[in-house]
């Protein structure tokens, strides 16, 4: 049996929220799991944080995997930001830089800019997005989302910003917080459609200096709702641009349910790259043994 450093990390904290729980394994140089190994550690994990990240740390590389407790996830941008945020913050070398490269096993390298000093939060370059498109019609969407009609102001598009998101426009704030659709049913939408996760928005918001008021549904990765998301509200990002409802500016959007205090996602653009961030609480600092 080896023991692993290990933090229990939610990641877009702010004000009175808790942000969205991840579970960082920190590798040293030879010490990599095998993928049999890291599903299994994220089995264990269900129902107490929606996906595991495996950080393995070199002189001169650090590289980041994601599971959820039902597979490898493509790309994780809370577990981006939990991770980084942590390991930057506790070490010297680290945080004495403004910006480095981090590598990611299925979307390459991505850069981490360092705001811990101005804002105590980190930006991570959301990876390149593929702009998909759907065949999907409104009424279908609204049926799965146990929902009785859409927005007419926007149209429902997908786009990849590390996972392929369904972006789905609802007619008022107090529709959005309040649907809670069937986790299974969602599942085999999803499964069916191609699709990693489903983000819908309102541009009415609770908080007046906030952009956008967003939540996203993941029931493929094994739970309903995601309640914090960087790479869903990076896709959300990418369709305000493409639909003119964003300048690029920073900008912050509200997440989640009415069942919780709402989580804030920082978003901007910079240098042509669209950019999410935040800060992060560690609540579990200790070691992990496999």
């Amino acid at each position: 049996m080896r023991s692993y450093s290990y933090k229990k990390i939610d990641a877009f904290t702010s004000g009175g929220s808790l942000g969205n729980p991840a579970a960082c394994l920190y590798l040293k140089d030879g010490e990599a799991l095998t993928d049999a190994q890291m599903l299994d550690v994220s089995k264990q994990h269900k129902g107490f944080v929606c996906e595991v990240v495996f950080c393995t740390l070199t002189e001169d590389d650090i590289k980041l995997i994601y599971y959820s407790s039902e597979c490898e996830v493509d790309f994780c941008g809370h577990g981006t930001i939990a991770c980084m945020h942590s390991l930057i913050k506790a070490t010297p070398h680290l945080l004495s830089q403004r910006q480095l490269t981090i590598n990611t096993r299925k979307k390459g390298a991505l850069t981490v800019y360092n705001q811990i000093p101005e804002e105590d939060a980190v930006f991570i370059s959301a990876p390149q997005p593929a702009f998909i498109g759907t065949p999907l019609k409104k009424q279908t969407v609204a049926e799965k989302l146990k929902m009785t009609q859409l927005s007419s102001d926007y149209p429902i598009d997908v786009i990849d910003a590390g996972l392929k998101t369904l972006v789905v426009p609802v007619i008022s704030l107090a529709d959005e917080i309040s649907v809670y659709p069937n986790e299974q049913q969602l599942k085999a939408f999803c499964e069916t459609n191609d699709i990693h996760i489903i983000l819908i928005f309102s541009m009415e918001t609770q908080n007046k200096s906030c952009h956008a008021h967003t939540r996203v549904f993941a029931p493929r990765f094994g739970y309903l709702e995601d309640p914090a998301t960087g790479s869903g509200n990076s896709a959300f990002g990418h369709y305000m641009r493409k639909y003119s409802l964003w300048d690029g500016h920073a900008i912050d959007i509200e997440q989640g349910g009415d069942n919780r205090v709402f989580n804030t996602v920082k978003l901007k653009m910079q240098e042509n790259k669209l950019l999410f961030g935040g800060s992060a609480t560690i609540r579990i600092d200790g070691q992990y043994y496999i």
